[in-house]
């Protein structure tokens, strides 16, 4: 697959000549070539979609609907050729593509094209014979940049809301999981979707998503990905008093009271620790866990994670597939060894694997648990991003509550629990922006997203993202 950048309305070659090695993770081997692009690209892709605004901007909000329902049409067409892209491109199992990458990403973009129509704004009257409304006008040239875990599900999350507002759009893909963005602006072509609308420029971040982010005609950014990328965005927009949505990391804790009803919670509990080889920022990553039924839950939880099979991703029966690069396997693995250093236990996992004939060079992991860490060490504060879980026992609700908020993330938290009213006051006292009781990864597309701390500012989802994409003006009219 040679991909190419997507720039107003046509498939075009960077302006370097370069290209850059597609790894497909499952092999640990190129498969195709990604453009190297960089400010040039970027530049055109920008001065296409200003062009392109003042038209897109004023069509009627029911006809930018539209697009995007004949977009979301055309991902469930090639669900099955889209899903194994996604799996080919990022490491996972063909099988979460297809039930979970894909099917949101239609979703996201069915979502904002009907929800457009419901958009509203407000009315003040005055008794001093004057009335107030609000326009919620689209912002210009919106720069969305998305990372490489879930890459279709949240491009789509940040593309279709600012599109559905009135925005154009220059996007910019992870490198390392470009082929199904590629394929999107294919199917956007095929839809008949206006030049300059929505503009896909592919390369590394310190080339494109820095170009995007300080090219001054580019008045609104939303990114996902590291903190520590985010701040080097938010250091470059601030000064220039750009609009900022930030969606970054997570060490999120997995609360389980000893009230539970134990097997469901197991269930959901193997999935939120494992499932896209953990590679999800909402992952429970710190499994905190009430005394009483620590050992039975420790005797539960390393039993089905041992029965967890990684393998190829085209293969139907693997639970895990590989992890995306190899940088990022070697990261991994690193935290594995300082868990060791820090007085860490291996209950189970903690190895690279070795597979067979063609995926022998592949980035497989064995799901990890590890217990007998302190809440302080590194292996507790940092996000690992991979499938490794640690487990802690508390006395106390005090005691988890404070261990759960004790890392400088806040995006979510899962609290198991049938004490209505303990649920509550976990709820409320938690620094998160996502509080799941009794279930995770439930979500509704209309509740708001995002977390605190250093996990992120402003919020993606529902309504919050069209009024993230759009700028406020207040109208005062005096009539007598």
């Amino acid at each position: 697959m040679e991909i190419k950048n997507y720039i107003n309305g046509k498939f075009t070659a960077p302006a370097s000549g370069e290209y850059l090695d597609n790894i497909n993770p499952s092999m640990g081997k190129p498969y195709g070539k990604i453009p190297d692009s960089d400010g040039r690209d970027v530049a055109m892709a920008v001065s296409a979609a200003k062009m392109a605004f003042p038209e897109w901007s004023r069509t009627p909000r029911n006809k930018r609907g539209e697009y995007l329902v004949k977009i979301a049409e055309g991902i469930e067409a090639k669900l099955d050729f889209l899903a194994k892209a996604e799996s080919k491109d990022n490491g996972k199992p063909v099988s979460l593509a297809k039930s979970i990458d894909i099917p949101r990403a239609a979703k996201n973009f069915r979502f904002y094209g009907t929800a457009i129509m419901h958009a509203h704004s407000q009315s003040h009257y005055m008794e001093e014979g004057a009335i107030n409304y609000t326009l919620k006008q689209p912002i210009g040239v919106a720069g969305c940049i998305s990372p490489w875990n879930l890459p279709l599900y949240l491009f789509s999350w940040k593309i279709a809301p600012a599109l559905a507002a009135g925005n154009t759009v220059v996007a910019k893909p992870s490198e390392i999981t470009p082929a199904t963005a590629f394929l999107l602006s294919e199917i956007c072509k095929e839809i008949g979707l206006p030049p300059g609308v929505l503009n896909i420029v592919h390369g590394l971040g310190q080339k494109v998503g820095q170009a995007i982010t300080e090219h001054p005609e580019v008045p609104v950014i939303s990114f996902t990905g590291g903190t520590l990328t985010g701040a080097g965005i938010a250091q470059t927009a601030a000064p220039m008093f750009k609009k900022l949505s930030l969606e970054l990391g997570g060490k999120n804790p997995n609360i389980i009271f000893a009230d539970c009803k134990f097997e469901d919670m197991l269930d959901t509990t193997l999935r939120s620790s494992f499932a896209n080889q953990g590679q999800i920022c909402l992952c429970g990553s710190r499994i905190l866990v009430e005394r009483s039924i620590y050992n039975r839950f420790k005797e539960a939880f390393v039993a089905r994670t041992r029965e967890l099979k990684v393998g190829p991703p085209n293969k139907e029966d693997s639970d895990l597939g590989a992890i995306v690069s190899r940088p990022h396997f070697e990261k991994i693995q690193s935290y594995i060894n300082l868990a060791k250093e820090e007085g860490g236990s291996i209950l189970t996992g903690g190895k690279a694997i070795k597979m067979s004939g063609e995926f022998k060079e592949g980035y497989y992991l064995e799901p990890t648990i590890i217990e007998g860490l302190d809440q302080a060490c590194r292996t507790n504060q940092e996000e690992i991003f991979g499938p490794v879980v640690t487990l802690q026992a508390f006395d106390t609700e005090e005691e988890a509550l404070a261990m759960a908020n004790s890392t400088r993330f806040g995006l979510a938290s899962t609290v198991w629990t049938q004490d209505l009213s303990r649920a509550h006051r976990m709820g409320e006292a938690l620094h998160a922006g996502i509080v799941w009781v009794n279930t995770w990864l439930l979500r509704d597309l209309r509740t708001p997203f995002g977390g605190v701390k250093d996990s992120g500012m402003g919020r993606e989802g529902g309504f919050e993202a069209l009024d993230f994409f759009t700028e406020p003006k207040n109208i005062c009219i005096k009539y007598r």
